[in-house]
């Protein structure tokens, strides 16, 4: 089995993210490797519900929240480990996006799942799903522990 030194792990800020990072890191550890975080922004999707584009400057300061959102999640990713840790902010359909960064030497993907089954799953579509699909190396998919059904 070919160890899994580069570990990309696509994050939405969420707390089902930070369980995914922490997965991550500890599997970094395990093998030696290096974590990335990857945050992808579609600000041309920005207003469209409103059926008005998003202005340049309400573009901007997404980039930048996002870009500083990114910046406290790989901070406290490196904090919680000895691994290295670096961040990119991406641009683009998020799914496609995090494939084609992939594609940059990733021996793993490791990313949250919110569990989404049913009409939710249908109407919003899953970015894990498809990833799985199209990724080009493994892809491993977290749920936090108390969102898991059991008996």
């Amino acid at each position: 089995m070919k160890p899994f030194k580069r570990i990309l792990v696509p994050t939405d800020f969420s707390e089902y993210s930070v369980n995914a990072t922490l997965v991550a890191l500890d599997l970094a550890q395990r093998y030696d490797g290096t974590v990335t975080l990857v945050h992808v922004s579609n600000p041309l999707a920005l207003g469209m519900a409103d059926g008005f584009a998003a202005s340049a400057d309400a573009r901007e300061e997404l980039r930048e929240e996002c870009e500083r959102q990114l910046e406290t999640a790989r901070t406290n990713a490196q904090k919680a480990s000895s691994v290295s840790v670096e961040a990119r902010l991406l641009t683009g359909e998020a799914a496609i996006t995090i494939c084609e960064f992939a594609r940059r030497g990733f021996d793993l993907i490791v990313m949250p799942t919110h569990g989404r089954s049913g009409v939710a799953s249908v109407l919003m579509g899953s970015v894990a799903e498809q990833v799985m699909r199209l990724a080009p190396c493994p892809v491993l998919t977290i749920r936090l522990a108390s969102h898991t059904k059991t008996g």
